[in-house]
Formats: C-alpha cells, structure tokens, sequence
C-alpha cells in the first residue's frame, strides 16, 4: 500500500459502536497496523503530548464529541508547535459544508462522512489510507478532500 512498516493508526470516537465497526473493518483490511482508541478530545491531547503518544501516522477524528470537539482538536493540534504533525482523516456523521471548509483550511487532509453499510465503511477507510501512503502531506485539492464511496 506504500507504507512500508507496520501503520500506527489513531481513532478518536466517542460512539463505541463505531469504535468497534471501524476496528473489525480495518482488521478485514489485512493492512499491517496497530489501532490506538481515544473516546474524547482531550485523551487525544493528552496521548499526542505524552511519550505513549509515538506519532501515528494517521488519525481518524471525529467531530461530535463531548468535552473537546474534533474541530477544536485540529485547531489546537495545528497552532501547537508540540504537537506533531498528523496526517488527519475526520471521520463523521454530520456533513456541514461550512464546517467541512473550515477543515480544510486549517490543514486536515480528507473528510470522510461516516457511511451507512459496512462495505463502504471499509472501501472510505482503505482509499484514506492508500490516499494518504501515495500523497507524501503535499497539499490536497479542495475538490478532493471529501472521499466518498
């Protein structure tokens, strides 16, 4: 898939019944991947600014989430000089066009809404992945940040 080590991937959801769709998918996937589970915001921060927080190479963000949103995450994440810098996949149910711009320009690199069959689940995660392996963080086209099945 163009990753040539084993990928470190990080969910943040707080809805543990995505949690658990979105690892049995990735599973399916056969990639060669270690999946982290965050529920809310500041266990994201909190993970990405401690040692276990071993910068993985893609995160999975939701948006609607108590304590710290997923927007509020990304604006922190790319002001902060201590953060690393994560190729950002936001992983939701709601689709709002202003919203989706708004993360666009502050850096995320797509946008999946999250799909309603378990096919497409799996079809959404693995073009992120292959997406973001053929990529190398250049910038992505506006017209291009929304995957969809």
């Amino acid at each position: 898939m163009g990753y040539e080590n084993k990928l470190h991937i990080l969910l943040v959801d707080d809805d543990k019944d995505d949690c658990d769709i979105f690892k049995e998918a990735l599973e399916e996937l056969e990639l060669s991947s270690d999946l982290t589970i965050l529920h809310n915001g500041i266990e994201l921060l909190e993970f990405l600014s401690s040692e276990k927080g071993s910068d993985p190479d893609i995160l999975f963000l939701d948006l609607n989430m108590p304590r710290k949103t997923g927007l509020e995450c990304i604006k922190e994440m790319k002001s902060s000089k201590s953060l690393p810098s994560i190729s950002t996949v936001i992983y939701s149910t709601s689709y709002n066009t202003n919203v989706v711009d708004e993360l666009y320009d502050l850096g995320a690199h797509y946008y999946i809404q999250k799909p309603s069959s378990y096919k497409c689940l799996k079809q959404v995660i693995e073009q992120a992945i292959l997406l973001l392996s053929e990529e190398k963080k250049t910038s992505i086209s506006r017209a291009n940040f929304v995957i969809k099945p």
